[in-house]
């Protein structure tokens, strides 16, 4: 399997395949880069580079005692695409990994990122406060904390279920895709799950929106019951130099997996346009 070992010593596990325009996946919490599975072989198959990576404590990349905050995230996605030398790349999140993203572009080095998609992403900022009001409150966050700290499996088992909005009336609902998030989320380090809870509901992406000066796709299902669409979406639209928004009735948090068709189809037009 390809690692990467960065500068503390945590490999990191990556997929590499294709040629072409590279594309860089960043996976949500608290799973991996097995998420991206109808992304990455629509897109090969299109004849572009993709890249996807599990998140230092997520997958198969080692479980590091530390560094499960979004800096230490995103200088691990700069040693990885230093070391693939990846140029002109556009960089696709989910959740969290919109943060990741976005956190990245923010800072990466001239020539490295061309465009940015946010998924379901958690920008600006999710955790309610004295500037976020209307965000989701600390309370939340925290029974996300016990429910992995002492019951991960179960918390896990329930979790897939808003996630794919498969408790909403007349769902399709998806057993392989339930114990696919299962999987993922249970290859990875309970540490490193509890402590990026703080890294993807308290960190404020408001600067990194404000700067980049690339063109930046933002995709939301109005149905997420994860991410908000008024806490997430429809803020960070308005943050952005180059921003295009676009709003999926129905649509729920896991939808790149749910709806592969639609999304699949709108990040081909926004990487070809």
């Amino acid at each position: 399997m390809p690692k990467l070992t960065v500068k503390d010593g945590t490999e990191i596990y990556y997929k590499d395949w294709g040629t072409g325009q590279p594309l860089f996946f960043h996976h949500g919490w608290p799973l991996s880069s097995d998420d991206w599975d109808a992304q990455l072989m629509f897109f090969l198959t299109k004849g572009y580079r993709v890249i996807a990576h599990d998140r230092r404590g997520h997958g198969r990349s080692s479980q590091a005692p530390n560094g499960h905050d979004m800096d230490t995230y995103v200088a691990d996605v700069a040693e990885l695409t230093a070391h693939l030398d990846l140029r002109n790349a556009v960089h696709i999140g989910h959740s969290t990994g919109g943060g990741e993203a976005i956190h990245y572009a923010a800072r990466a080095e001239p020539g490295r990122v061309a465009k940015v998609v946010l998924i379901s992403a958690v920008t600006p900022l999710m955790v309610q406060g004295p500037t976020n009001p209307d965000g989701v409150p600390m309370s939340i966050f925290d029974e996300i904390r016990e429910g992995t700290a002492t019951n991960r499996a179960q918390y896990f088992t329930d979790f897939s279920i808003p996630f794919y909005g498969f408790n909403r009336e007349g769902a399709n609902v998806k057993q392989g895709l339930r114990d696919n998030w299962f999987r993922q989320g249970m290859s990875g380090g309970a540490n490193a799950h509890y402590y990026g809870i703080a890294a993807f509901s308290e960190t404020d992406f408001t600067e990194d929106l404000k700067s980049v000066d690339i063109p930046v796709l933002v995709l939301h299902g109005e149905d997420d019951q994860i991410v908000p669409f008024q806490v997430a979406a429809a803020k960070a639209i308005k943050l952005l130099k180059h921003g295009k928004l676009i709003a999926y009735p129905g649509f729920p948090h896991g939808m790149p997996a749910t709806e592969a068709a639609t999304i699949n189809a709108d990040l081909l037009a926004f990487i070809k346009d």
